[in-house]
């Protein structure tokens, strides 16, 4: 019994041991919940200090869905459309080596063509033609004018860029609005220059720049492109140092990220209802851990999906943002949960209920939830119970129209368009997809046709129907 009893004893202190190792290493978490890995794409790494950077997306015309991950040495785009086939379909390289200090590149879609920034001096702004993809990009060159140089970040709305960060001699490193009218061919505007943007979060209009050595988030009135005005600012204390920001969908609440190591930065939430009184609500932290560093927070209707470096992806239920619910998340830096500066950099959603993440060592992650990713600003990801396909919209159309349809299960899909006569005149589909509900996008214009009465059919090996649509010019 007294061996027993020490046994027992021994057993404590090395369980106590554990816990403590644990509680300095920071990974005293949870396993990834309810959010799956769909796929890892590690292809474009570089080496040492060489890393991957941020991510977006791009949805084709077709649906078609894709990601866009910054690497080392350039731009990659991977197809994410059929979860059984994601692979790079599309790689940029860099016009300009890069450095250990300054290895990253952020990027954002503007209809079909993909606006590419960097901090490495003389990369410019890189313009790349999305439109021929999946079989191909088409790089249209690097955008410099003036004494622009590099940048930090990209921020888009509408038919306007928003490039932040730029370098000292440029625009005081503030914002600077171009036009892109002509999308190889941006056109300078205007620019707010009161002190450095490392982001910008931009809604009809309104801008939400990040200062982040000052800690303010400043809010500023664009509808003038060529004179931004400065509308309220606000220190984002305690221990501000604000990374970036987003809005909810009702415009009440903006949430923050501080990008701080020590103590380590968390995500804020604030109450704009009144901006002459503008309040703090709360800070939030993921589940169980309470050191890494939150980086990047993206808003979906209801979710906000957080880059939280070592911690990975993040989804908070906010639709009472007072008190947000953590719903799912996936490590995708399981070694530990440190407050440095490694792990998860930037998230996305797509209408499909994908969500992508890159981690800055281990590249592109694709991922899905274990629930349906409803009253999201895209499409629900709830699957269908049956084949579908819906009467195109608006009808008649004049010259655009879109065709939605929905699939119970993984299939092989054409959709084409015939005249009157029954002689094919437009193939917008044929591929595989994955089970849920899907629009696509039909410009008469693109294929020369005049008015009159034209069918389109939806095929499946399990499915096939056939409707009427009418283009009137």
């Amino acid at each position: 019994m007294l061996y027993l009893s020490k046994l027992n004893m021994k057993l404590k202190l090395f369980l106590l041991t554990c816990l403590s190792l644990f509680s300095t290493l920071g990974i005293a978490q949870l396993g990834n919940n309810n959010m799956y890995l769909v796929k890892n794409l590690n292809t474009r790494p570089g080496t040492g200090s060489q890393r991957y950077s941020a991510c977006w997306g791009y949805v084709a015309p077709n649906g078609r869905e894709y990601a866009i991950l910054g690497c080392y040495g350039g731009t990659q785009i991977v197809d994410i459309t059929d979860s059984a086939n994601i692979r790079e379909v599309g790689w940029v390289p860099t016009t300009n080596a890069a450095s250990s200090s300054n290895n990253w590149r952020e990027m954002k879609p503007i209809g079909h063509y993909l606006y590419v920034g960097s901090e490495v001096a003389n990369s410019g702004i890189q313009i790349i033609d999305l439109q021929y993809l999946p079989d191909s990009v088409s790089y249209k060159g690097k955008f410099q004018t003036g004494t622009l140089s590099s940048s930090h970040t990209i921020t888009t709305d509408g038919t306007f860029l928003y490039v932040n960060g730029t370098n000292t001699s440029f625009n005081n490193q503030g914002i600077t609005i171009f036009s892109v009218a002509n999308p190889i061919a941006p056109v300078q505007i205007g620019a707010w220059t009161t002190e450095y943007v490392h982001d910008s979060r931009v809604i009809n209009d309104t801008i939400y720049a990040s200062n982040i050595y000052s800690g303010y988030l400043t809010i500023i009135n664009a509808t003038n492109k060529a004179n931004p005005v400065t509308v309220r600012r606000f220190q984002t204390t305690p221990n501000p140092f604000t990374h970036n920001s987003a809005r909810t969908t009702d415009g009440r609440f903006i949430l923050t990220t501080d990008e701080t190591s020590s103590p380590n930065g968390k995500l804020k939430i604030w109450n704009v209802e009144n901006l002459n009184n503008i309040t703090f609500v709360r800070n939030w932290l993921p589940t169980n851990i309470s050191t890494a560093i939150v980086h990047n927070v993206e808003i979906y209707g209801r979710y906000a999906l957080i880059a939280h470096y070592t911690a990975g992806v993040r989804l908070l239920d906010i639709a009472d943002p007072t008190n947000p619910v953590e719903v799912a998340w996936y490590d995708t830096y399981p070694t530990n949960n440190n407050s440095n500066f490694n792990g998860c950099w930037g998230v996305y959603m797509f209408p499909s209920g994908k969500i992508i993440a890159s981690d800055m060592t281990t590249g592109l992650y694709v991922l899905k939830t274990n629930f349906a990713l409803t009253n999201t600003t895209t499409t629900s990801s709830v699957v269908p119970e049956n084949f579908t396909m819906s009467q195109n919209y608006p009808n008649p159309f004049n010259p655009t129209t879109k065709i939605n349809f929905s699939l119970p299960k993984s299939s092989n899909v054409t959709l084409k368009v015939f005249d009157a006569s029954g002689k094919e005149v437009a193939s917008l589909l044929n591929d595989r997809r994955d089970a849920g509900s899907y629009t696509v996008s039909f410009d008469a214009a693109k294929y020369g046709l005049s008015s009159g009465i034209y069918f389109y059919t939806l095929k499946t090996n399990d499915f096939s129907e056939t409707k009427k649509m009418t283009l009137i010019k």
